[in-house]
């Protein structure tokens, strides 16, 4: 085999060999807005009530040779609920649904993360709402991962769970299509 051919071989093979993201540790870019924690709802069985919050942070760590080494963990500032109409926020915010004054923060803690081959994984941990902690599931899916302009390393997911009020002992009646909440989280961080 002579050099040229040495040298295509040795190009095809590294190009033929998935890139992996080093083990590293994340912290979630809110501040120019490259992440959003959004939900939707039905709105009396008709149609969907969509929703965000606006302000959170977290940090992850991702190794994708590990991926049990890998954790998330989020807080919530529950008073930054936004479904686009104030009236219906300040309610949102009220005793009758997130009771913001006694429960300012909501947070998930990751327990296990589990790869579940060409992107996709599993996510569980614990998610605290309303003063109530129990165990979720998320289904995950990685978006890309990558060097930015600007210099930094970044990795993206996104992220979907459905949660039953009541069991977080949200309790008011919004007819049997809005007893659970569906969240959508993209999630974009840079490596420290």
């Amino acid at each position: 085999m002579n050099k040229y051919a040495a040298h295509a071989l040795a190009l095809i093979t590294t190009l033929s060999v998935p890139a992996y993201a080093p083990a590293a540790d994340y912290v979630i870019d809110t501040a120019k807005a490259h992440a959003f924690i959004q939900f939707r709802i039905q709105h009396l069985g008709y149609s969907w009530l969509y929703g965000r919050f606006n302000e959170f942070n977290g940090t992850f760590s991702y190794d994708e040779k590990n991926p049990s080494a890998n954790k998330v963990e989020v807080t919530i500032n529950t008073a930054s609920i936004d479904s686009n109409f104030a009236e219906r926020d300040k309610h949102l915010r009220s005793d009758d649904f997130l009771d913001v004054k006694k429960f300012p923060q909501a947070r998930f803690v990751s327990t296990q993360f589990e790869d579940q081959g060409e992107g996709k994984a599993v996510l569980k941990g614990d998610f605290t709402l309303h003063g109530v902690t129990k165990p979720i599931v998320i289904a995950v899916e990685r978006v890309g991962q990558g060097d930015d302009p600007w210099g930094g390393y970044r990795a993206g997911f996104y992220g979907t769970t459905v949660l039953k009020l009541a069991d977080y002992g949200i309790t008011r009646d919004l007819g049997p299509a809005s007893q659970e909440v569906e969240l959508m989280l993209s999630v974009e961080g840079i490596r420290q």
